[in-house]
């Protein structure tokens, strides 16, 4: 995992790039230590990732994984960006869910990283 600063509006945004089929978000615990890396390497607490490096159980609400995360970061004050590609999703749950986190100022789904650090950085 690589870590790229990118600063947009005065505000630190951690661009992640994983390395092949890398994930790098898989669980509560790896979210935590993503954060970490992030504060620590970057002094940043907004993150862009790519949707490739978080595990697909992220995207399956009723794991309850997305929300045990997205709590987490609330707590911390982090803010996070998932870019890819989300039209292959048919569960109207999950279209619903992304659709409230886009309308929100903590979660944001979209199509690329370039769009991912705009929205990051224009969040309050």
């Amino acid at each position: 995992m690589q870590i790229q600063l990118q600063i947009e509006n005065g505000r630190r945004i951690a661009a992640i790039e994983a390395a092949g089929r890398e994930k790098v978000l898989t669980d509560v615990d790896s979210a935590l230590d993503l954060m970490m890396q992030v504060r620590c390497q970057a002094d940043a607490d907004r993150i862009a990732i790519s949707k490739k490096a978080v595990h697909e159980d992220f995207f399956i609400l009723s794991t309850g994984l997305a929300g045990a995360v997205l709590e987490k970061y609330i707590q911390y004050g982090v803010k996070l960006a998932i870019y890819g590609d989300y039209s292959r999703y048919t569960s109207k749950p999950l279209h619903d869910f992304i659709s409230e986190s886009n309308r929100g100022r903590n979660f944001f789904f979209v199509a690329d990283c370039g769009a991912a650090v705009q929205q990051l950085a224009q969040a309050k």
